[in-house]
């Protein structure tokens, strides 16, 4: 199981400097083994619209929801805080984080913020 941040599916979805890098990490992996954070739709449709304008911020969430798209209930919210807590973490970073660790997925990022935990692969 991996995990993609916001930042990697944003750069695969505008074209980012960074996307031949994740384009290869999502393309070698099966949806249904990609995890997802529901807190990442939210940014990467937010992002993508800005930068590339609705109907590809659409296309990039109908990609999304094919992968394992995670709810945020109590439990993980928990979850989230307590390593926003214990690693200094803004809101969305832990939550990725703790969706992440909740399957005990890698999760790949590009943010600096994430650098060093348990699990965390920077690309």
């Amino acid at each position: 199981m991996i995990s993609v941040d916001s930042y990697g599916w944003i750069e695969r979805f505008t074209d980012g400097p960074k996307a031949p890098q994740y384009n290869q990490i999502i393309e070698r992996t099966k949806p249904q083994e990609l995890i997802t954070s529901v807190v990442v739709l939210y940014e990467v449709y937010k992002k993508v619209k800005q930068v590339r304008g609705e109907e590809v911020a659409l296309e990039a969430i109908a990609a999304l929801s094919q992968t394992e798209v995670v709810p945020v209930d109590q439990t993980l919210s928990l979850e989230a805080a307590d390593y926003s807590l214990e690693h200094d973490l803004h809101f969305s970073d832990a939550l990725v984080y703790a969706t992440a660790r909740k399957y005990s997925a890698q999760l790949y990022t590009g943010d600096d913020d994430l650098k060093g935990l348990t699990g965390v692969k920077l690309v």
